[in-house]
């Protein structure tokens, strides 16, 4: 049966994320403690101190392992976490609940602009130029990127941040969500991603096809029907052809 749709996991699947989240989660919170700082001077309330010093990075960590560990449903949503760790930090340094909220979001706010700063595989635009002619498009994410402000969006007509609906991958919802707006059966659909777990086992459990992104990642014995393994999404286009020539 050919394939209809194709849905796209983002993170080290069109880019490379490995330092990304270690830039953007180092950068924002230095930015919140530079900040927050001199509008604490402006104001002659110097006597808070630094908050990073009284709060370093290890302690906001923490408390995000704390919250996700006490709204289960939660875990999966990384945004809700770290603004609410931010705002439970800021008031134990000492501000008033309204400016902790009001830092926090404009601490979030400096955490999505450093975390949309990627650099999609270069193969990856002409990729998905090709591919959305013929087939239906989408993105199944555990991640929190602000996709819709990369120029890439343009080319899905669904993505799903599965965290923010509270069943992150492996949870089969966000890919029957995906399949049901892209009005497509699991029998029809190909999912590409680099996680044997978050990506292929559950892609393969709905019925769905499965290209895995797996340049390194030993696998012992041979694949389960249905699984494609592949070095780099360059591979898509030919691994499609095969498929569509075998059905």
């Amino acid at each position: 049966m050919s394939l209809q749709a194709i849905t796209f996991d983002l993170d080290d699947t069109l880019w490379d994320n490995r330092g990304v989240m270690t830039r953007t989660e180092t950068d924002h919170y230095a930015w919140l403690d530079e900040v927050l700082s001199a509008w604490l001077a402006r104001r002659g309330e110097t006597h808070l101190g630094r908050f990073a010093e009284r709060f370093p990075l290890a302690a906001y960590q923490e408390s995000r392992q704390r919250l996700a560990e006490q709204h289960p449903l939660r875990r999966g949503d990384f945004s809700w976490l770290r603004e609410r760790a931010l705002v439970e930090l800021l008031e134990t340094f000492g501000l008033p609940r309204s400016a902790a909220w009001l830092w926090a979001a404009a601490t979030m706010a400096r955490f999505h602009a450093l975390r949309i700063d990627v650099s999609p595989h270069p193969e990856v635009e002409p990729l998905l130029c090709e591919l959305g002619v013929r087939y239906r498009l989408g993105s199944i994410t555990n991640g929190n990127l602000a996709l819709h402000r990369l120029a890439l969006h343009r080319h899905f007509r669904v993505s799903i941040a599965a965290g923010e609906i509270q069943a992150p991958k492996p949870d089969a919802r966000p890919f029957l969500a995906a399949l049901a707006r892209l009005s497509t059966p699991a029998s029809r659909a190909l999912h590409v991603g680099d996680s044997w777990q978050e990506d292929v086992l559950p892609a393969l459990r709905l019925g769905m096809r499965a290209a895995w992104i797996a340049p390194d990642t030993p696998h012992a014995g041979e694949l389960p029907a249905g699984v494609y393994r592949l070095k780099h999404v360059r591979e898509l286009p030919e691994l499609i052809q095969r498929l569509e020539r075998s059905d």
